[in-house]
Parts: structure tokens; C-alpha cells; sequence
């Protein structure tokens, strides 16, 4: 919470100056205290999800514990969506209460991004709702879930209706591990055959990949990158030296820290920054500042 108001009565524009000094404030308050050999750096975790997993209890699905857990490990902002925004039909509702968690219990730390299901009859007004009511700076989508294709004509005018109203759109490919998954729920990924297209086709479109790099590797995901403003996270990513064999192909600007928690352990993303060799200017384009430009860009 920024100074005891609510999110719904700033403006967009306001509350995301202010989402961005806060992160600023907190890596400083950070600087002051510390020594200068134990100086932390800022975080931003780009995909976190708030409410319950719908097939299991997991540690961190309530938000004070989620957001204690964020903050032991100095994330300074987390980006989070709802697990709700899955399977409930009344994704009004979904954004409202989304908006309200980080309101109440992320004291600065959490952003919303809303779910949006092009396939419901009244998704435009939720997109305005989302951005005129809720401040929230993007949207998190979820194809297999919702029950489209990327080829959907609904598809391409949402990323054109969230282009033209400057937010952010994240897509997220998978949710669970299917070795992990229920037999009767399920999930395949989202086909991304139709993607590179539908990039060079929305100028002005930012796009962040969630959970993608499990599969999408090599020339694929090459092609997304250059077909524009298009970032991945690595909550998915496996092997030693991942994030080093990760930036032989994507350039450092286009990473993000992403964790999936609270469904995957924080700690396995931070452990793949560790063990990776990178530079010291590497690592602090991914920990923050990549997610810090891009976020300033819906101002």
C-alpha cells in the first residue's frame, strides 16, 4: 500500500511512478544499512501467482506468506497473477480480488496483472476495468486454459486492444510440469506456431514468455526474440549453466527473473543466477533493470 491509498483511486500513470520509486526506496534502505561487502542489489520477480493451486495446498499460497517468503529473499517487486484466473468463470471477480491481496497485503511489493479470456463476451470492458479501475500495468494470459488457439482472430485483437492501452502482456505457455499433472486435468501447451506472425504484426507490443523455456529452445525461440519486444523468464529452465547457455542465444537485455512461485521454489531460480558465470552487469540486468525498463515503459 503507497501512503494508506488504494490503488483503484490513483491513476495508472501515478501508481506506477510510485510502483517504480518504491523499488528504488528499498534497494537504497537496503544500501544504508548494510556493509558495503554485504550490499544487496534490487529483485524483481516478473511471475509470481496469488490464491490456491486448484489441485494441491502448497507452501506460500496465502499472500501474507507469499509476500513474507518474497521479502527473506530481498525481492524488491514481484509481478503476480491469480491461480484463479485458471478455471473461474467470473474473471471480474478474479481481478478484483487480485487487485485487493496486493493492495492490502504487498505493501509495494506486489503488482497486478489481470487475466484475460478473449473467448468470454465482455473481455473488452475487463481489459478497461483492469487498467482504468485496478492500475494495473499488463495482463497474463492463458491459452490451454481458457480454450483458444494463438490463431484466434480474438487473440490478435487483444494483443492489439493491450498494445494500444500500453501494457504489458505476459503468455504463459504452461503452468505445471506434466509429470505433475492430474490425469483428469490434463493441460498441453500452448501451440506457438502462430506467434512470430502475430508479433511483427502488433507494433508496439510487449511481450514476456512465462514457463517457456522447458520447451521452446534453439531457433524457435530465436525467431520470437527478433520478431520484436519480446522477454523470457527461466523459472523453467534447466541444466548446469543454463542461464549462460540461455544467453548464447537470447541477448541479455530480453531476460527477466522469473520464479513461478509460489507452485515452484523461489530458491530454484535464485540457484540458477549462482551457479551461472555471469558478469556482474549480466546479473544485474537480469535481477532488476530489464524488468525496471520495461515496466517504465507503460508510464
Amino acid at each position: 500500500m503507497i501512503r494508506g491509498a488504494p490503488v483503484h483511486s490513483l491513476a495508472r500513470r501515478e501508481f506506477l511512478k510510485l510502483a517504480l520509486a518504491a523499488t528504488g526506496a528499498a534497494a537504497l534502505k537496503s544500501v544504508d544499512a548494510a556493509p558495503i561487502s554485504k550490499r544487496k542489489t534490487e529483485l524483481i520477480d516478473v511471475n509470481v501467482n496469488l490464491s490456491r493451486w486448484p489441485l494441491r495446498r502448497i507452501r506460500g499460497d496465502d499472500t501474507p506468506t507469499l509476500v513474507k517468503m518474497l521479502r527473506n529473499q530481498d525481492v524488491t517487486q514481484a509481478w503476480a497473477g491469480s491461480f484463479d484466473g485458471l478455471l473461474h468463470k467470473d474473471i471480474s471477480e478474479v481481478n478484483t480480488r487480485l487487485a485487493e491481496e496486493c493492495r492490502n497485503h504487498g505493501r509495494g511489493l506486489l503488482l497486478p496483472f489481470g487475466s484475460i479470456n478473449p473467448k468470454l463476451p465482455d473481455w473488452e470492458d475487463e481489459l478497461r476495468r483492469c487498467v482504468e479501475q485496478h492500475s494495473m500495468p499488463g495482463i497474463r494470459l492463458h491459452p490451454n486454459y481458457h480454450g483458444y488457439k494463438l490463431n484466434d482472430p480474438d487473440f490478435a485483437r487483444l494483443l492489439r486492444r493491450a498494445t494500444d492501452r500500453g501494457l504489458i502482456v505476459q503468455l504463459a505457455l504452461v503452468m505445471e510440469d506434466e509429470r505433475m499433472m492430474h490425469p483428469l486435468m490434463r493441460v498441453e501447451p500452448v501451440d506457438t506456431a502462430p506467434l512470430a506472425d502475430l508479433i511483427k504484426a502488433t507494433p508496439g507490443l510487449r511481450l514476456v514468455l512465462l514457463n517457456a523455456l522447458g520447451k521452446l529452445r534453439g531457433k524457435p525461440l530465436s525467431n520470437f526474440i527478433a520478431a520484436g519486444e519480446v522477454y523470457v523468464e527461466f523459472s523453467m529452465l534447466e541444466g548446469v549453466g543454463a542461464i549462460s547457455s540461455l544467453l548464447a542465444q537470447v541477448q541479455v537485455e530480453r531476460v527477466l527473473f522469473g520464479s513461478h512461485a509460489p507452485l515452484f521454489y523461489f530458491e530454484s531460480s535464485l540457484l540458477k543466477l549462482k551457479e551461472s558465470p555471469l558478469t556482474e552487469d549480466q546479473l544485474q540486468a537480469i535481477r532488476y533493470r530489464n524488468a525496471k525498463r520495461l515496466l517504465a515503459k507503460s508510464l
